[in-house]
């Protein structure tokens, strides 16, 4: 049996689709069109939405895969990697894409080993290899100050896991059709040895930049810790999170769960502030895809602008107190 077909893992959460399954149907519409071969999305959980699951089809899956059972609500790695495997075995697809995420960086491994195939985390670029129609898997290596492509010559299937918010999901298409096959559950894949007992967040789990509207984000032109609170002000006026820069974390002013760039997080805010941020090549890369950028930087040649809708070009300890007193008198 030849392996054919691109699959995307959905990511569900109590019955819902997490955004990102919708992100990674965007990366594997394009795969597929250049190999010629159908767009898979597999969701595995519990009463999941219908409506969601035909907005797969809709934003551009030609079928969906659902597994569900009350006992495999919770994400354990063990009982999700037996069904995927068991699910690889009988329909042999070429490429399988999942999310970045704690999810998709704990059980595709865990697959990838039983198998005995190839995995290339966290890949911010993906491509189609003309002459052998391999899978061109693009990812932040040494420190993220490279780019190395990847391939997986030969073992099958080929398989990567992406960047949340590197890309946009597809518009929805209501006229798209599509099918959706609903698998009998196997009862002998769950792996009694693991329960799950309770969930526990840290302390840094409230600092989703991946998901705010409105992100503020400071450089190294912060020059101290304490600078970085009028980045906060502002960012609570504007109703958004403070992000980083690398040299911003390295430095000990903000924590990693706030950095964007390639060894960091990648952002797609509807509007992105870089304060004091020089624009290197690692950090445009976590945010040019953001809606509305501005910055504020001192050097009028700084690559930051390059990629800015607004730039000012001053001192951001004269700017950026302004910026914050005039939200203040508008009532922000």
């Amino acid at each position: 049996m030849e392996y054919r077909n691109i699959w995307t893992m959905a990511e569900t959460h109590d019955g819902k689709l997490k955004d990102v399954s919708y992100e990674l149907l965007s990366r594997g519409r394009v795969l597929a069109d250049k190999l010629e071969e159908h767009l898979v999305s597999v969701v595995i959980g519990n009463n999941v939405d219908r409506d969601q699951i035909n907005e797969l089809i809709q934003r551009g899956a030609d079928k969906v895969i659902v597994v569900e059972n009350e006992n495999i609500n919770d994400f354990i790695v063990e009982n999700y990697s037996n069904l995927v495997v068991n699910l690889i075995k009988k329909r042999k697809p070429n490429i399988i894409l999942a999310a970045a995420t704690a999810n998709g960086r704990t059980l595709m491994p865990h697959v990838a080993m039983r198998i005995h195939t190839g995995l290339t985390a966290d890949c911010t670029e993906l491509d189609i290899e003309k002459e052998t129609k391999n899978l061109l898997q693009t990812r932040p290596a040494i420190g993220g100050n490279i780019l190395a492509t990847i391939k997986t010559p030969n073992h099958r299937p080929q398989m990567a896991t992406v960047r949340p918010k590197s890309s946009k999901p597809l518009e929805i298409d209501e006229s798209r059709t599509g099918e959706v096959e609903f698998i009998e559950f196997d009862e002998s894949l769950i792996d009694g040895r693991v329960v799950k007992l309770s969930s526990e967040y840290g302390q840094d789990s409230g600092l989703n930049i991946q998901g705010a509207d409105v992100v503020v984000a400071g450089g190294k032109g912060m020059k101290r810790i304490e600078n970085f609170k009028m980045l906060k002000e502002l960012a609570d006026k504007l109703g958004g999170v403070v992000g980083a820069s690398r040299d911003a974390v390295d430095r000990g002013w903000a924590v990693y769960p706030q950095q964007v760039g390639l060894s960091g997080k990648t952002v797609t805010p509807k509007l992105y502030i870089a304060i004091g941020i020089s624009g290197a090549i690692q950090h445009l890369a976590g945010m040019k895809t953001a809606e509305i950028i501005v910055s504020i930087n001192i050097d009028p040649e700084a690559a930051i602008f390059k990629v800015s809708d607004f730039g000012i070009v001053g001192d951001l300890f004269e700017v950026l107190p302004l910026l914050n007193k005039k939200l203040q008198e508008e009532g922000k």
